[in-house]
């Protein structure tokens, strides 16, 4: 070990850090809100770097089939809903977010991959399909379970982690991908070396962080969703839409997800389950955080991510094992803090 090595650890760390900060956030927003504790978060990750290289590389992925298979079943339950009252405007609604919004994007796919699009395009229909199987998988899985306990809540949420994992296998296979560079440009300074990818790593992670902040406090949407992650039943009272709150959180997390994949996907080679292991890695920074604090959790992320870069040097037999062994002490210490509460109804 010397200055040098210790330098690019630390810049390592602080990379993995970043992308680790953005999926600790996502957890935050939708446990927040939802009160679920987004195991598919991983496969969000792997659905949008996937996505983004089958695309980028001109093959159809299946992922754009599968938003519209699931907008069909989320239409059919939309409709079984409303079935004591059919007026033609929300079915109407349901129709055009459901079944004609993921056929546009499945018909767009289909003919842009054949045409070898840019890098731009290849992102947003990327983020666009990601974002359509987050919002349905609330709609379809989340949302008819939305009164019951966390435990029930997050028996779904490993269900979900699974089925999607296997469709990932049937998606992409068990090879591997990596996709083009988001910016190919370089520099140095001093003895470090700083590639485009890494540059668009921290400029999209402060961006989006930016972003959020911005959202949560001085949009209507974004104090609804604050309002109901402090209190759902007192947002109900107020007349805010739950539902509507739980939607966006699963969107904004989908979103997340995807382009934190899209940002790893140049760097390191892909499979159908690595998600998974990434997202878990996020989810010690939301669980550092106590799943209430954003800026905590993205210090947290900081702090894990620079672990894991150092461990991987000294230990990197057993970096996976330091990292996870971060959650005992914090765990331990907020067992023994926090006063027993008996478990919120709504």
């Amino acid at each position: 070990m010397n200055t040098t090595i210790m330098l690019f650890l630390v810049q390592d760390g602080i990379t993995n850090g970043a992308i680790y900060a953005l999926l600790g956030l996502a957890l935050v927003l939708v446990f927040a809100v939802t009160r679920v504790i987004l195991i598919p978060q991983g496969e969000f990750v792997t659905y949008g770097a996937l996505t983004y290289a089958s695309v980028a590389s001109g093959q159809m992925p299946g992922t754009a089939k599968l938003a519209l298979a699931m907008g069909i079943v989320a239409f059919a339950l939309d409709l079984y809903a409303a079935r004591r009252a059919l007026h033609v405007r929300p079915i109407a609604r349901a129709f055009l977010t459901n079944i004609v919004l993921p056929g546009a994007v499945l018909a767009l796919t289909s003919w842009v991959v054949s045409r070898q699009p840019p890098v731009g395009v290849s992102i947003a229909l990327s983020l666009v399909i990601v974002a359509a199987i987050g919002l349905f998988l609330y709609r379809i899985v989340f949302q008819p379970l939305a009164h019951t306990s966390v435990l029930v809540l997050l028996i779904a949420s490993v269900a979900c982690h699974l089925a999607l994992q296997g469709l990932g296998l049937l998606f992409f296979g068990a090879e591997g991908q990596r996709g083009p560079a988001v910016l190919s440009t370089a520099f140095t300074a001093g003895t470090l070396r700083f590639t485009g990818q890494s540059i668009a790593v921290y400029a999209i992670t402060i961006a989006f962080i930016v972003g959020l902040w911005l959202f949560f406090g001085l949009t209507l949407y974004g104090k609804a969703l604050r309002a109901t992650a402090v209190n759902r039943l007192g947002a109900r009272l107020v007349g805010i839409r739950t539902t509507l709150s739980g939607q966006i959180a699963f969107l904004l997390a989908s979103v997340i997800g995807a382009l934190s994949g899209i940002l790893i996907v140049p760097i390191t080679t892909l499979y159908y389950d690595t998600g998974f292991l990434i997202g878990l890695k996020g989810f010690i920074a939301a669980i550092i955080g106590g799943l209430v604090s954003y800026p905590l959790t993205a210090v947290a992320a900081l702090v894990v991510g620079t672990v894991e870069a150092f461990s991987s040097f000294y230990a990197s037999n057993f970096k996976e094992v330091i990292v996870f062994t971060l959650l005992i002490p914090v765990l331990l210490l907020r067992s023994l803090a926090a006063p027993a509460v008996e478990e919120e109804k709504d």
